[in-house]
């Protein structure tokens, strides 16, 4: 039985307001048709497979808070397309590091033969890590989250 979604969007944790936008797995999967260049609703819903009331329902939550904007469309006046706002395009780390992350991690018994690469050189992208502000690598246990007020700048 599924219980009733909570809404984090009055929460004090960046994770829980994230995940109340974007945390659904076909809003990530949009935003990734997205960054693969897709802007029209039959080209998410194809490529997707997702039925209609689904994706037009993510795609106005998507627009609503922030990540998509709608144009026209150009190539047809009864159609728009879904524009990627700077909050959309800022959300490419997130998925470079959950594509790391899956194919580190939910690969072990068959070949996983995708690789993402800058489109200059052609070359793997480095792995996402967290960096404190001197450039030192930083494990999970190696920060914390503490009040603004008592951070000093």
């Amino acid at each position: 039985m599924k219980g009733k979604k909570v809404d984090h969007s009055g929460a004090g944790c960046g994770i829980a307001r994230a995940l109340d936008m974007v945390g659904d797995r076909w809003s990530l999967l949009i935003i990734r048709q997205a960054f693969y260049g897709q802007q029209r609703f039959g080209e998410f819903q194809k490529s997707l497979g997702l039925a209609k009331n689904i994706l037009s329902t993510r795609l106005k939550k998507l627009v609503g808070d922030g990540i998509f904007r709608i144009e026209e469309d150009p190539a047809s006046a009864l159609s728009h397309r879904y524009i990627l706002t700077r909050a959309g395009e800022r959300l490419c780390v997130i998925l470079v590091a959950l594509w790391q992350w899956g194919a580190e991690n939910c690969f072990k018994d068959e070949d996983f033969g995708l690789v993402m690469v800058d489109k200059v050189n052609v070359r793997p992208l480095a792995k996402v890590e967290i960096q404190a502000d001197d450039g030192r690598i930083l494990g999970p246990g190696d920060f914390r989250v503490v009040d603004l007020g008592a951070v000093a700048r």
